[in-house]
């Protein structure tokens, strides 16, 4: 079973920076994509930042030249760099994690982050 911590959501004013991180355990061999999402009050939840097995990024619109997803491989901690942070961008943050190894196949959630930004 892989466990996913996420940390560093909080609150901040529009146009400040903060950098959530997901921490994943376990050894994983193969992991097919790793990413983030969101889910506002009374919305449904909505990928933002995904890294695929090759390398590759794919960006929700809305978070494009002000988000940047980043993973360390050694640590197998992924981050998502906010920068210029909207009202908008007010949500709770999951952490997903696909793998396809034999030992831990499936797909992973972690338990969410609060992010809070403030006009």
């Amino acid at each position: 079973q892989v466990q996913l911590v996420e940390s560093g959501g909080g609150s901040v004013q529009a146009g400040g920076s903060l950098r959530p991180s997901c921490i994943a355990s376990g050894s994983i061999s193969y992991i097919n994509s790793w990413g983030w999402y969101r889910q506002a009050p009374g919305k449904p939840r909505e990928l933002v930042a995904v890294i695929l097995s090759g390398g590759n990024t794919n960006y929700a619109d809305s978070v494009k030249a002000r988000f940047t997803i980043s993973r360390e491989n050694a640590e197998n901690v992924l981050y998502l760099h906010m920068n210029s942070l909207k009202p908008e961008d007010t949500a709770v943050y999951y952490c997903n994690l696909v793998a396809s190894d034999d030992r831990y196949k499936g797909s992973y959630w972690g338990q969410g982050t609060q992010v809070t930004v403030s006009s």
